[in-house]
């Protein structure tokens, strides 16, 4: 065991925070702390590490165990390059190097004693040297350098030259080199791209030490952890397993914790009922009997009320009409900054009802795609159409939208009028906003809680067609949990940039990969885009220099799109006149199959109710006594049995 908790308690002006939490961390045991905004996490890390002391209870360390920790935001100041502030890290390696340089010089001529002092003294240099894994920590730091998304280019940038995100990354670099017993991480994915957090995902699974984090990104925590300790209403449970084994095993006993307080809840009223009614009878025996249950009754220990799960909130997105079928059209859009190309003759579709995520490497210029949409920056090249009754509702990272002399309560209040309080403060809620805390003034808010804010008068929104710019970030997982929720029961047209692989898995129909200044197209989820990749820029690679055009679909018959596709037909890029021809003949002829496939399963469902309707009729007793009409109907049946039977095998045939 490396670290040990015991009966940790903690409060803030008489709110208790933490109550009797205790866990323990075996070695090179992977472990993650969970729970809602606000219920302690951070807390208790900051306890463990020694910045704050608890009211109560103890932490302990193994014996000669070091530790590292990597707070929220956490930046270096230095003045160092980027590479000569991880190199620092490596300074005693660096002064045993030049003392093993200093004794290779003096051999050269010393003899006699001295030569064989200073032979001894190299052969010791060297052992710790070779020990600390001296010759490849060079190349150990350009690896962790890469890994977390800096290109060789940006070694040589200096500290005070970086943004507080990148700061951040430089600081984490350092403590994965330094090679503590345990490892604690505060949300350490929120700086990086989806290759960064895959890449840290890879190091901490074959990391020989201790991991301790505190996350709400679910995949990771998926691939990441066998051990998640959750913080609930100021008390820690344990569960073994990662996080999809811990959401599992917390409903079962969410749900038992639940039927256990209402029943206990039942019987309560019960008994103060059976004594409000002793006692309306005003007899000697009855008031005894009525007494008698009433201390019984305030013997018993009354169970906490659960904690709400994220099903008891629902969020219900309707837009306010449906749009035309073609939402949008991207022709040969281009963007760049100075010398810096961020995308160039860019072309893509999205139909009605999609739900498309673009993912891509931080600086890639997806925001600024979703900005070029919004009519808030200008494109360089190229032009996008927006279809017929189409109303964008758009949710950007900067929240320019809000009012920062207004109250949460008044932001909502005033766009919305027609919302009562309670409906209000509902949706509030839902964005972990109660209490008192519907008061707060926008300009009084963190980031964090001001884009809860935005995403939360988006969703009472009417639009259509939603575009949404890192939605998830800052939301706990509950929150993720609700906005999925509402996303998936929307009919209109989604799209989004997100790094949260999980949040993507579970709301995207389709994925627009942006790299190389160019756009690939995988019809499904990020799963399928994990499955697809390689496979497809090897394909891209070997195929003739060009830039992306109109492709075929996904053979899986999802609605077509331009960019190259995933596992399609047509996705080389031309500019041939015949091909595009070719490429929009058959984007017809799936149009053509998609409403087929409409038509035929509206028919099946008319067939299955005639048939449900006569069964129904000729198994009624007043019918069973008319040969006529049981013929007749019979005969009907089997009419529409037959056309059944045919578009069951149409369907099957269109569907493959």
């Amino acid at each position: 065991m490396i670290l040990s908790c015991q009966d940790i308690c903690k409060e803030f002006s008489e709110k208790k925070v933490l109550q009797q939490v205790s866990f323990h961390i075996e070695d090179h045991e992977k472990a993650a702390i969970v729970g809602v905004n606000g219920a302690g996490k951070t807390t208790l890390l900051r306890i463990i590490v020694g910045q704050m002391p608890p009211d109560s209870g103890t932490v302990t360390f193994a014996k000669d165990k070091t530790f590292g920790y990597l707070a929220q935001n956490d930046a270096v100041s230095s003045e160092n390059t980027i590479y000569d502030e991880l190199l620092s890290v490596k300074q005693n390696l660096i002064h045993l190097e030049n003392e093993m340089r200093r004794c290779e010089l003096e051999m050269k001529n010393a003899s006699g004693e001295e030569l064989e002092d200073l032979m001894k003294r190299y052969a010791n240099l060297t052992h710790a040297f070779e020990t600390g894994d001296g010759y490849s920590y060079r190349s150990e730091l350009t690896g962790v350098l890469k890994g977390l998304g800096f290109a060789e280019d940006e070694f040589s940038k200096p500290i005070a030259s970086l943004s507080g995100g990148q700061k951040t990354r430089v600081a984490l670099g350092k403590l994965l080199l330094q090679k503590p017993d345990l490892i604690l991480l505060d949300e350490p994915t929120n700086h990086l791209d989806m290759n960064s957090i895959a890449w840290l995902e890879t190091y901490l699974l074959n990391y020989k030490g201790a991991v301790l984090i505190v996350s709400h990104d679910r995949y990771f925590l998926n691939r990441t952890v066998t051990k998640i300790i959750e913080i609930d209403q100021t008390r820690a449970v344990t569960f073994q397993g990662n996080y999809s084994d811990y959401a599992v095993k917390k409903e079962r006993l969410r749900a038992a914790a639940w039927n256990a307080y209402m029943n206990q809840q039942r019987e309560i009223r019960h008994q103060e009922e059976v004594i409000e009614k002793l006692r309306s009878f005003n007899r000697e025996k009855s008031i005894k009997r009525a007494e008698s249950r009433e201390k019984a009754l305030n013997k018993i220990e009354v169970l906490e009320k659960p904690t709400e799960t994220n099903t008891d909130m629902k969020l219900t997105l309707t837009p306010y009409r449906e749009s035309g079928k073609d939402v949008l059209t991207v022709e040969r859009l281009g963007k760049a900054f100075g010398s810096q190309t961020l995308f160039s003759d860019v072309s893509f579709e999205i139909k009605r009802g999609e739900h498309v995520a673009i993912i891509g490497d931080n600086g890639t210029g997806k925001t600024t795609l979703l900005k070029i949409l919004n009519g808030l920056v200008s494109a360089d090249s190229g032009q996008f159409t927006l279809g017929t009754k189409v109303e964008i509702g758009y949710y950007d990272q900067e929240h320019h939208v809000l009012h920062p002399e207004k109250s949460l309560f008044q932001e909502i209040s005033d766009e919305y009028p027609y919302l009562t309080n309670t409906e209000i403060r509902n949706v509030l809620a839902a964005f972990l906003f109660t209490g008192d805390d519907v008061f707060k003034l926008i300009g009084d808010l963190s980031g964090g809680e001001r884009g809860r804010v935005s995403l939360a008068k988006l969703m009472l929104g009417n639009a259509n067609f939603l575009i949404l710019d890192e939605p998830t970030n800052h939301l706990d997982i509950a929150s993720k949990e609700i906005l999925e929720d509402a996303l998936n029961g929307y009919t209109g047209t989604v799209l989004y940039v997100s790094h949260d692989r999980y949040f993507i898995n579970r709301t995207a129909h389709r994925i627009l990969e942006l790299k190389s200044e160019q756009f690939l197209n995988y019809i499904g989820n990020y799963d399928y885009y994990l499955e697809k990749r390689d496979q497809q820029w090897q394909n891209l690679a070997m195929q003739p220099q060009g830039k992306y055009g109109d492709a075929g679909p996904d053979k899986a018959g999802a609605a077509s799109s331009s960019g190259h596709d995933a596992g399609g037909t047509n996705s080389g890029a031309t500019s041939s006149a015949q091909d595009w021809k070719a490429r929009k003949e058959e984007q017809a002829r799936l149009r053509k199959r998609e409403n087929d496939l409409k038509k035929c399963e509206d028919r099946i469902a008319f067939l299955e109710e005639q048939i449900a309707r006569i069964d129904d009729e000729m198994s009624d007793p007043a019918v069973a006594t008319q040969a006529l009409k049981l013929q007749d109907l019979s005969k009907e049946r089997e009419a529409l049995q037959k056309e059944l039977d045919q578009k069951y095998q149409e369907w099957e045939e269109l569907a493959e």
